[in-house]
């Protein structure tokens, strides 16, 4: 019998969208978490931003709102991009990581920029990784942790 691979897990994306290099690491990403044998949904949230509607309306508001948070709840795993502007993490990946961490979901955090990371990120981590290129072949079912080890604030 052939060795088959399950592929059932959905991965939410948590990740800024503003830059070309926000975009280009988000999309490396994408790439990478769509070679995972594991992984059969991605919800990348760049996708879903209601163009029909005008941006920044209360209706386009409350949609984007509702959809991010609907897909949040229903993924099995968040994979977050540590971003930073400036010196401050991106406000809506912050959010979006806090809530998975209230929903008990593991969380999977990159880092590419190696920064210095806040405690309270660093310690809501299921697993730490320093290139997306990682997630092509991270065992999502196993689920080996990884914490991050280096300083925090």
């Amino acid at each position: 019998m052939e060795n088959t691979v399950i592929r059932n897990v959905r991965v939410f994306i948590a990740s800024p969208f503003f830059s070309e290099e926000q975009v280009d690491r988000v999309q490396r990403l994408e790439q990478s978490l769509m070679r995972n044998p594991y992984v059969s949904e991605i919800f990348s949230a760049r996708f879903h931003q209601f163009e029909h509607l005008e941006f920044g309306s209360k209706e386009w508001r409350r949609k984007v709102f509702r959809n991010d948070l609907r897909h949040l709840r229903r993924s099995d795993v968040v994979v977050g991009i540590r971003d930073y502007e400036g010196k401050y993490v991106d406000s809506g990946t912050a959010f979006e990581i806090g809530y998975a961490n209230a929903m008990q979901k593991p969380i999977l955090l990159i880092n590419e920029k190696n920064s210095v990371m806040n405690l309270m990120m660093a310690d809501s981590l299921h697993a730490y990784f320093t290139k997306v290129e990682e997630l092509a072949t991270y065992d999502f079912h196993r689920m080996p942790k990884a914490p991050y080890e280096g300083p925090v604030i």
